[in-house]
Order: structure tokens, then sequence, then C-alpha cells
């Protein structure tokens, strides 16, 4: 199981400008990303109309039972997957090993470009998510639960 994800507001700014600028580059409907337990992180485009928590649940499940199959054919993980509906598209890809990113599309795009265009939002996404790794491990590092006291736990006990 994969540690939990520590996040920084900075940080989180910059993935949701990843998100952003994916769901305009590869003129997609929908862009999220999930880590591996399930847990939305940040979504982009027309979210209105879709589940996104349930949706990015199912998707981790998904890649937990791809990754079942990649084990029986002895590989380490399928990195991507692509589904291909009568209205919408979903491109999946597993990202530094810790996030999933997922595009859903229509006929508005394409497949080469939605992947040209995760490519390069991979890359940034990674880089990301490394310089958080370090900023979450450096000694001495705040989580943001270091920011609360005994008190506020205290208070929310309270009747």
């Amino acid at each position: 199981m994969e540690s939990p994800q520590v996040m920084f507001d900075e940080e989180f700014r910059e993935i949701q400008a990843i998100c952003d600028k994916l769901q305009h580059d590869a003129n997609a409907k929908v862009v999220f990303i999930v880590d591996k337990n399930g847990q939305p992180i940040a979504s982009s485009g027309e979210t209105e109309q879709i589940d996104i928590t349930s949706l990015a649940s199912l998707t981790a499940g998904n890649i937990a039972a791809t990754g079942g199959i990649a084990s029986l054919l002895k590989e380490n993980e399928f990195t991507t997957q692509f589904h291909e509906g009568e209205k919408s598209n979903i491109h999946i890809q597993i990202v530094a090993q810790r996030v999933i990113m997922v595009v859903i599309f229509d006929q508005r795009s394409s497949l080469g470009l939605v992947r040209l265009r995760m490519r390069k939002a991979a890359e940034d996404l990674t880089a990301v998510l490394m310089r958080l790794l370090k900023k979450a491990e450096s000694p001495g590092a705040q989580t943001p639960l270091d920011q609360i006291t005994d008190e506020d736990i205290e208070n929310l006990f309270k009747e």
C-alpha cells in the first residue's frame, strides 16, 4: 500500500495548473489526477456532470486490477490504459508510480493529441511530485498536520 501523500498549497496549485493546461491543450472534456488509493487530487474541465469521487475510486480500482494482470504476465505494471466508447474515450496513465492522470475526451480531440499532451504533463507532474516528496521527507519539514494544536483537537470533540 502506498504511503499517504502530503500536499502543500504551493504544489497543489502547480498540480492544478498542470491539470488545467492539459485539459486545454488536449481539448479534453475532463482531466483529473487521483492518488493510487482513489482520492481525487485535482480536476479540470466539464466536471459538473461527473461524480469525480466515484470515478477516481473506480479508476484506482481499475489500475489495481490491471496491476494483477501485469503481475500474472511478469510485468511490473501497465502504465497506460485506453478505453474507447461511443461518445467518450478515456486515457489513463500512471505518473511517477504515485498518481494516476486521467483524460476524458470526445470527437473534439484525438488519441494522438491526448497522448502527446499527456507526455508533457506527466513530465511536469513528475517534477512536482519529486519536489513534494523531498519537501515532505526533509528534516524539520512541516506538514499540514503540524499546524494542528491540542486545543484544536479538543475543540473538535466538544459538544
